[in-house]
């Protein structure tokens, strides 16, 4: 444990410290908590997998704990722990009634996120936390719940990967059926479990400067100890992916173009397809493939057989290939609506494929428009098809940005130094805490 690697030196001579705390550094025991579902496709998951793989590589032991896949329990996966959930509701219900809890029922879905909350609470003082050197929650919900149960000697890392108040908010406004608007509780809910969530961790973690700027400016969020740490890539496992290939044949005479997404509202794949609508008016030298699944599968199949580019666009579902279909690929798009700092744009900027990506939130720190890649705002697929025009009318463009884009992709993405300066917040965090 923890506790048992620390060593108390005695620097007020020589440094004029009072006393420091030095960590040793081996068999640190972690837990990675999230609210969300574990095993799920998406960047939480890919993240703490991702993770947890590099810091057993460096001696450290570490849990995975989430909601499973078909909202039946909690459980800590690599494990076999689990506790489901309807064991936990007779105990929520005896003490969270309208009436001892009037705000919780004040909203349908205040209800539906509060109790699975609480149910994550219970589950993760059932799996015992004081087993653990440090905590490193990867959520808004999962840090608020689990700082409310941990033990007080037990640091806890709040992850902050992207903005929920922002994400339903923006839903809740072009989907004015839902009937949440700024005076509905639930709008002020999520800006709440968002701001504590926030403020739960020692430190707190971002992936960029917008998400920071966010929590600092528009949430009000006053924690002095958040950190900014991109994300990085497993380059060796991922070219050891692209040189198994894929079953997919490049078309002859087609450049190809690739979005790699869920298909959902935020991932904005309909601004992309009518982006390729103008294109199709002006050439016919690409294709476009969608991979990816998703509720907004059908709504935008159909959005392609509308614009007539049946021949033109092609959904290959979810694929376990990517890296081999980005070797493939001459142009990676991500025109999502709001996205913090994707895997996907990453691995295209990794394997040389120029990128064209909207400027929501974190993503404009994520190219240089014009060297890295090309930016263009948010819902608006006619910039993007002018975005697309020129790189396949300007061969040497569209190579000078892959190879500047790969190469600023080697230097920071790097997955070591991404470990490297996880674990220094980590140490920092253990000597604050002891």
């Amino acid at each position: 444990m923890a506790i048992n690697q620390l060593r108390t030196y005695d620097l007020q001579e020589r440094f004029g410290w009072e006393r420091i705390l030095v960590w040793e550094g081996e068999n640190m025991k972690i837990l990675l908590a999230t609210y969300w579902l574990i095993p799920h496709v998406g960047g939480v998951w890919k993240y703490m997998t991702q993770l947890k793989e590099w810091l057993e590589a460096r001696g450290h032991e570490v849990d995975l704990l989430g909601n499973s896949p078909d909202y039946s329990k909690y459980h800590v996966l690599n494990r076999g722990w689990e506790l489901p959930k309807d064991l936990l509701q007779p105990l929520l219900d005896a003490k969270l009634t309208p009436g001892s809890a009037p705000a919780l029922f004040a909203s349908p879905l205040i209800a539906h996120y509060e109790m699975d909350r609480y149910y994550l609470e219970l589950a993760a003082a059932y799996f015992d936390l004081n087993q653990y050197d440090i905590i490193d929650t990867q959520d808004i919900f999962a840090a608020r719940a689990l700082s409310r149960v941990k033990p007080r000697h037990i640091p806890l890392v709040a992850h902050v990967h992207g903005s929920v108040s922002a994400e339903l908010k923006r839903f809740f406004q072009l989907n004015p059926q839902v009937g949440v608007t700024e005076k509905d509780p639930a709008w002020k809910y999520f800006e709440s479990i968002e701001f504590y969530g926030a403020l739960s961790g020692t430190p707190t973690i971002t992936a960029n400067q917008w998400m920071k700027n966010l929590l600092v400016h528009e949430l009000g969020v006053s924690n002095p100890n958040i950190e900014v740490i991109q994300y990085g890539v497993d380059a060796g496992a991922f070219w050891n992916k692209m040189s198994q290939g894929t079953t997919i044949t490049k078309p002859a005479g087609k450049k190809v173009i690739i979005c790699p997404a869920r298909l959902s509202f935020v991932k904005g794949v309909d601004v992309l397809i009518s982006a390729l609508g103008i294109l199709r008016s002006l050439r016919n030298d690409w294709v476009c493939w969608i991979v990816g699944a998703g509720d907004k599968r059908e709504e935008l199949e159909q959005q392609v057989r509308g614009l007539t580019l049946q021949n033109d666009c092609f959904f290959f579902g979810e694929r376990e290939d990517v890296p081999g279909l980005l070797a493939l690929s001459d142009i990676f798009v991500h025109s999502c609506i709001q996205d913090n700092q994707p895997f996907s744009v990453m691995e295209a900027q990794l394997a040389g494929v120029p990128v064209c990506l909207s400027n929501a939130c974190g993503l404009p720190e994520m190219a240089k428009h014009g060297r890295t890649g090309l930016i263009h705002p948010v819902k608006d697929p006619v910039v993007l098809s002018e975005h697309l025009q020129l790189l396949l009318q300007n061969e040497p463009l569209r190579l000078k940005i892959a190879r500047e884009a790969k190469n600023w992709a080697n230097s920071h993405w790097s997955m070591e130094v991404m470990i490297s300066r996880l674990l220094g917040v980590y140490h920092k965090a253990l000597n604050l805490n002891y």
